[in-house]
């Protein structure tokens, strides 16, 4: 196996998790439409489903757990695909070489840095949610606070995995080992 095929299979991984993820705005898309639907077309307290009574609190945390789940969990695809959002004004300007040297720097002096700091930070934050197993302030709200609070380090962990794959994507290319990384700028580029 050469080099590239090494790490096309470990980027398999971020792959999954983000396409996993991006399914999730189905979900977020069709429940956001119920709860508009209960509160503004019936008044309704409560959705009967199947037996069960779920509440428009709970609907509504539910977007909230959605739209957190989907973003942090699709950090990682979106690094890979170089979509995120750069505020620069030189580097769409930079030889792919330059790019690469950019991105090593910018992936080892900010990106590993801060989700390292993320991660380490947020043990102990989710470990006392886990501990008192934390649920919503509301009376009718979804009892997985500590679960949500999970997706914290899980982000860290997904960014630092993808960051270290970066660096080696441009090192890589660096030593002849990769095909040229840059591509037309993306749109998220500023």
């Amino acid at each position: 196996m050469n080099y590239k095929t090494i790490l096309d299979k470990f980027e398999l991984v971020t792959e999954a998790i983000g396409r996993s993820a991006a399914l999730l705005s189905l979900l977020l898309m069709l429940i956001t439409v119920v709860v508009v639907i209960m509160r503004y077309g019936f008044e309704a307290a409560y959705l009967p489903i199947f037996g069960y009574q779920f509440s428009s609190i709970s609907l509504q945390e539910s977007v909230i757990y959605l739209h957190a789940t989907l973003f942090m969990l699709a950090s990682g695809y979106t690094l890979k695909h170089n979509e995120h959002v750069r505020v620069d004004v030189f580097y769409r300007q930079f030889s792919p070489r330059t790019k690469a040297y950019v991105d090593i720097f910018g992936s080892l002096a900010l990106l590993l840095p801060v989700a390292g700091f993320i991660l380490y930070t947020s043990l102990d934050y989710v470990d006392f949610a886990w501990r008192i197993k934390e649920k919503s302030q509301e009376a009718q709200g979804l009892p997985y606070v500590w679960l949500l609070k999970t997706l914290i380090p899980t982000m860290a962990v997904i960014l630092i995995f993808q960051g270290i794959l970066e660096i080696a994507k441009n090192a890589g290319f660096l030593l002849g080992y990769y095909p040229n990384l840059q591509t037309e700028t993306t749109q998220g580029d500023v």
